[in-house]
């Protein structure tokens, strides 16, 4: 073999359902594919500048990409990604993502500017910020925040950092789950948090950072008129309500609430719009390690396929930007909040979803009585494996190294 050459074979690497390996080939033509789907749909008017915190996965690549080939958009970046480093350490799929879709954007003419850190961070704000003024046409016209992250470091006290946690409020939940390594369906108790969990995890998932990206953006001028901003929040049915809307996540959703209308305020002088969003249930890193929540996506996938109403990330937020936030099909709840999660929340969706519930056993979970065929292939193609049009085997190490963000 070559100095050139180090070749690496690619295989699914799962512990528990977490991903231990990627395969950037595949990751490349995910970007493809939706690419070739917001395009297949047309373009539409939006954004011509925009940020995007936490956009190298899931939700926030997928609004990245529907506002570049959808609305003609130039776009930066912050998200914290790891590059490769030996055969037993490849990277993080939104290494990856971050490249292939800027080598996509540059080829269409648009700028695509990848910021690798902690987006809680001073320090990135203000490297942000200078570029919108020096290389970004001096203002932006839409930021879009996506960030599920499991720490925050204090802003005024680096010392103390905030841990977010995944529990119930009040009293333990218990169910089952699915171990997506060992492919079993597994008892599981999740005990309350604390009150100092609850507080950290708003803290790490609320709104407090969205505020002060606005409020730096806008102090430092670079916020255009008509400006919109947007985070997206999960509400959920009922059956999932103790541990997710009711427990520590539904908690910093409802301060991310409060957070809008304190951005509004702030950008009311320039005609903006702060908006929360609504999402659909979707399998993403962060959601297949929520408790138990996987269980309800095996019911809902396979009832939304019988409907016609399943939709990838992609498909979600290209209907949200396209329809709602610059179209003229805004759904919109009592509270001010855009509802595209209407689908997945349709009477007659969710009470086929309560009866297969009931019926999923250890002996059918993962037969085609319910989606988890789906749910498993979208997890792995988070990370470049299963995606149809990628069918490399093994990656030359040396050449993803010399790939550059």
């Amino acid at each position: 073999m070559s100095e050139t050459e180090q070749l690496v074979k690619l295989n699914e690497k799962l512990k528990g359902n977490l991903a231990r390996s990627v395969n950037p080939y595949g990751c490349r033509q995910e970007i493809l594919n939706q690419i070739a789907y917001v395009q297949s749909k047309g373009p539409y008017k939006g954004a011509k500048k925009a940020l995007i915190v936490g956009g190298s996965s899931s939700y926030g690549l997928a609004s990245r990409i529907t506002t570049a080939f959808g609305q003609g958009a130039d776009t930066i970046n912050v998200a914290f990604e790891r590059p490769p480093k030996n055969e037993n350490m490849l990277g993080t799929a939104g290494w990856y993502n971050n490249i292939y879709f800027r080598e996509e954007a540059e080829k269409k003419g648009l700028k695509a500017k990848n910021f690798i850190g902690d987006c809680f961070t001073q320090s990135m704000k203000e490297q942000v910020i200078d570029y919108i003024k020096s290389d970004f046409g001096g203002k932006i016209d839409l930021l879009v925040y996506s960030v599920a992250a499991p720490k925050r470091t204090n802003p005024n006290n680096p010392n103390e950092v905030w841990r977010s946690v995944l529990k119930p409020v009040g009293e333990s939940v218990s169910g089952k789950t699915i171990n997506l390594e060992k492919n079993t369906l597994v008892d599981q108790t999740i005990e309350p948090a604390s009150k100092e969990e609850v507080e950290a995890t708003k803290h790490v998932m609320g709104g407090e950072d969205w505020e002060l990206w606005v409020n730096q953006l806008k102090k430092a001028g670079v916020l255009a008129n008509g400006f919109k901003t947007i985070l997206f929040s999960y509400i959920g049915p009922k059956s999932t309500y103790a541990f997710y809307h009711e427990g520590t996540l539904g908690a910093a959703k409802d301060a991310a609430e409060k957070s809008s209308l304190k951005i509004q305020k702030s950008i009311d002088d320039i005609q903006g719009e702060a908006l929360i969003s609504v999402s659909r249930a979707q399998t993403t890193k962060a959601s297949v390690v929520i408790p138990i929540f996987p269980l309800y996506c095996l019911a809902l996938y396979k009832v939304e396929e019988e409907t016609g109403t399943h939709e990838t990330p992609i498909l979600h937020k290209d209907r949200l930007f396209r329809d709602m936030v610059y179209g003229n099909k805004r759904e919109i709840d009592s509270k001010g909040r855009l509802r595209p999660d209407s689908w997945e929340l349709r009477a007659d969706v969710q009470e086929k979803v309560d009866q297969l519930m009931s019926k999923i056993t250890e002996d059918n979970f993962n037969t085609k009585f319910t989606g988890y065929e789906t749910f498993k292939r979208e997890f792995l193609q988070l990370n470049g494996f299963e995606v149809p049009g990628a069918d490399q085997k093994s990656v030359n190490l040396n050449e993803l190294k010399k790939l550059k963000q």
